[in-house]
């Protein structure tokens, strides 16, 4: 920081209120790269330009150049402006859960003939008496869903069939599609299951008892195995997590441990007077201790976590605020059996730290070697912010795009984007300039923030032929491609002037660009799978300029089958569709 940031930083400082409020700090080139709150803005703020900082923090001080502040007049609503300011600009230093990982719950559905499944993507919606969990061990998860499956005779169908199926005739299934079923077995069946996820396993094991007595009397020694595996998997998912509470319905523990500019969290999940299970993240921190463990319990039920019903935390949490925040009881232990609780959480998350920390050391050591040596390659001012493509089609039709977004070489997968790509593209090269086009013209007309390098799949063409679309729209990006060799494996990074720069297949560039590389493929793999899995119709419908589900199911509200939608007239279309979306749906029925 040069004297002349100091001077404009000393100046404002002394304008700043000693009130509560949020403050963002800004780059050299006015991008926000870091969200706080403060109960005293002044001092907090200080803090940063007068006290010694270290690690990370210095990093971050370092990067200053200029900062806002919006006063608040509650400390509750800076917490709130706070956390809407981090999901808007996704600050570079803020903790943010990137890697979207959301533990597995069991869900009972909610249905006239309900099923048992695993889900990930938790509706809030859904009736929380039928969710069970999470479950963070999601072997454990299938394992108990597939036991409850067999010893019940549950609907396993997604749909009701027309005739029953194989699990009816293995006795797996009452058979809803056409027998009669018997409500009052319905209800007891479900009571049963529900009384096992929720920790009372007796009635389950004395059934799986007498099951495993009769196959083995019956010589059928293969069945009674199953059946004592089925018995083991109790014993370890449900007898082992008991712990001895008062407390008999379900709360979160969050404990932590920071050391060497780490935080390491594990939250322990308590359900019935069952450890369910325990989660662990560990990140750089960067804020005080206590803003840094906030932001992580309210982003962590942001990630699809349902708020259970209470939620313990250390005592250097503001509890009362979180609670208003969550709306939510937040509770300090201070002695006994949660007290105890807490100090066990916070045992597990050191050790998880002390564990990981020399993986995690090497791990960033390679990161920024990496990135030293690719910015000294293409000659590149700054590189944090690199922006990959790919294609992927089905013999030459149906092309879609992925986009991945990796920051400083980790993946930031809340950025990642994808393209449905105009039919009347044939061709790989088409299909590129498509994606970089519109994905540039919004980075231009919504001033999203620009990367500091697009990174293509291929050499001298797709090089090519993306600098053609960033030169059209007046924008600088420097472009680089990953190039094959014969036996399709990545050995070359071209730049922008087209010179071939070899990688040697041991240095550590190598190593994260192929893993950009391994990543955008298969987002964009994953993406024509999912809409090639959804059936000719759906797949057809999902490749259409315009059309997106809402527009799709309007479409076969109306018309019924592609059949009828290419029989009708613009007007008719006109009937679901605006003008513009019209023209272009009626034109690309005609092509196909």
């Amino acid at each position: 920081m040069n004297e002349e940031i100091k001077q404009h930083i000393r100046e404002k400082l002394k304008l700043v209120p000693e009130l509560p409020g949020s403050y963002q700090m800004k780059n050299k080139d006015g991008i926000i790269i870091y969200v706080g709150k403060a109960k005293n803005l002044k001092n907090r703020l200080k803090s940063y330009f007068t006290g010694l900082v270290t690690g990370k923090t210095a990093m971050l001080v370092a990067d200053i150049v200029d900062f806002e502040y919006i006063v608040t007049s509650t400390e509750l609503e800076s917490l709130i402006l706070e956390i809407t300011l981090i999901k808007k600009y996704n600050p570079k230093y803020n903790i943010l859960l990137k890697d979207d990982k959301s533990y597995p719950y069991i869900e009972l559905t909610d249905e006239k003939y309900p099923r048992l499944r695993i889900v990930r993507n938790i509706n809030r919606k859904r009736h929380k008496s039928r969710l069970f969990g999470p479950y963070p061990n999601v072997g454990a998860a299938r394992k108990t869903v597939n036991m409850l499956n067999r010893i019940y005779p549950l609907r396993k169908c997604e749909n009701l069939k027309k005739e029953v199926c194989l699990y009816y005739h293995i006795g797996e299934c009452l058979g809803y599609c056409q027998k009669e079923i018997d409500e009052e077995k319905q209800k007891e069946m479900l009571a049963e299951i529900v009384s096992f996820l929720k920790g009372n396993n007796e009635i389950i094991i004395n059934r799986l008892k007498e099951d495993m007595h009769r196959a083995s009397e019956a010589l059928n020694f293969e069945k009674a195995l199953e059946l004592k595996n089925m018995l083991n998997d109790i014993d370890i998912t449900l007898t082992k997590q008991k712990i001895d509470l008062n407390k008999n319905y379900n709360f979160d523990l969050f404990g932590f441990y920071q050391d060497k500019n780490y935080l390491s969290v594990t939250v322990f999940f308590i359900r019935e007077g069952l450890l369910f299970g325990r989660g662990n993240d560990i990140f750089n921190s960067v804020d005080q201790l206590e803003e840094d463990l906030t932001h992580y319990i309210i982003q962590f039920y942001e990630k699809n976590h349902l708020l259970p019903k209470e939620i313990l935390v250390p005592d250097c949490v503001d509890s009362e605020l979180l609670s208003e925040y969550l709306e939510r009881k937040v509770s300090i232990p201070k002695r006994g059996a949660l007290k105890n609780l807490l100090n066990l959480a916070c045992e597990n998350a050191t050790v998880s730290l002390k564990e990981k920390y020399e993986n995690i050391e090497r791990e960033e050591t390679n990161r920024l070697q990496a990135e030293e040596e690719l910015k000294e390659l293409l000659s590149l001012p700054k590189l944090e912010r690199i922006e990959a493509f790919d294609n992927s089609h089905l013999f030459g039709t149906f092309y879609v795009g992925g986009m991945v977004v990796f920051d400083h070489f980790l993946p930031n997968k809340n950025e990642y984007r994808k393209f449905k790509i105009s039919t009347e593209v044939k061709d790989d090269l088409s299909a590129m300039k498509e994606v970089i086009y519109r994905r540039y013209f919004r980075v231009l007309m919504e001033e999203f923030v620009a990367p500091d390098l697009i990174l293509v799949d291929g050499g001298e063409l797709q090089i090519t032929v993306a600098k053609e679309i960033i030169d059209e729209l007046h924008l600088n990006i420097p472009i680089a491609g990953l190039k094959k060799n014969d036996q399709h494996k990545t050995n070359v990074l071209v730049n922008q002037d087209l010179q071939e720069i070899p990688l040697p297949k041991d240095s550590h560039l190598f190593l994260f660009l192929n893993r950009i590389q391994d990543e955008v493929h298969r987002y964009a793999i994953s993406y024509h799978r999912n809409i090639k899995s959804k059936g000719t119709l759906s797949s057809l419908l999902d490749m259409a300029p315009g059309i997106g589900e809402v527009r799709k199911h309007a479409l076969l509200r109306k018309f019924g089958s592609l059949k009828k939608m290419k029989e009708a007239s613009l007007e008719e279309l006109e009937t679901v569709l605006n003008h513009d979306v019209a023209v272009k749906f009626f034109e690309y029925l005609k092509e196909l």
